[in-house]
């Protein structure tokens, strides 16, 4: 599994330095950002401190969207009160989580928001999952390099749990599982905005790479059966001929 850090349209150069650091020092090498070019600035060069290989190979995406397709998994930072959803988790939790999923990930991205007003909540509803770190205090809040190096410390112990030399084929993974269920759902009259919907895609992050296997089958399945169901809708009675 490869794991990238997204720094969503940061605001300090000196962060976005710092935030190399970080993952440099834990093992990490993938910096992404959103709609900025602060990595090229001198200021986020002269916090790297031996980094600046990470800096100079980030790789840019003009919106949170072009990220989205990019991955299999997105999880993005907020603080647990911004939202409705149930799936918040911990960095402890989320590293769990991350765990289960073997094979069936081959890259997942953890989103950072702006450090002024983070992510909104349009583009946490883009996530598959969400995480936060507990704080004592509402105020002040953590920094975003911070914030960066506590999850790629908590990240780094993925490397004994996780395989990093299986490469998935793509249409076993959880990205092509979410796309088969977002076809499927509706030709089960299941609409997208329904809870039963909601339900699905909330849990669907959290299935175990046997479980995601499985579920793939499942979907194998129940495709197959609707495709007979509707040969013999379309197939013309005697009563026609």
């Amino acid at each position: 599994m490869q794991l990238a850090f997204v720094l969503v349209e940061p605001k300090v150069p000196e962060n976005v330095g710092a935030a190399a650091r970080a993952l440099c020092t834990m093992g990490f090498g993938e910096l992404w950002l959103v709609n900025s070019d602060l990595h090229t600035r001198p200021e986020a060069h002269w916090l790297a401190h031996g980094s600046d290989h990470i800096l100079d190979n980030a790789r840019i995406f003009p919106d949170l969207a072009a990220v989205r397709n990019s991955v299999d998994l997105l999880m993005g930072t907020s603080a647990k009160t911004r939202h409705r959803r149930q799936d918040w988790h911990t960095p402890s939790g989320l590293r769990e989580v991350l765990a289960t999923k073997g094979s069936s990930v081959a890259t997942a991205a953890l989103l950072f928001g702006r450090e002024d007003r983070g992510l909104s909540n349009d583009e946490l509803a883009l996530c598959d999952l969400l995480t936060g770190i507990p704080m004592k205090v509402a105020y002040p809040s953590l920094n975003l390099a911070q914030s960066v190096m506590l999850y790629a410390w908590e990240m780094s112990g993925l490397a004994e749990t996780v395989d990093n030399h299986i490469v998935p084929a793509e249409e076993e993974r959880l990205g092509a599982l979410r796309g088969r269920l977002e076809t499927l759902l509706p030709e089960m009259d299941t609409p997208p905005e329904g809870k039963l919907s909601q339900w699905v895609f909330e849990r669907l992050p959290l299935l175990s790479d046997r479980d995601i296997g499985f579920v793939h089958t499942l979907c194998s399945n129940v495709e197959r059966a609707l495709v007979k169901s509707k040969n013999r809708t379309d197939k013309p009675s005697r009563d026609t001929l």
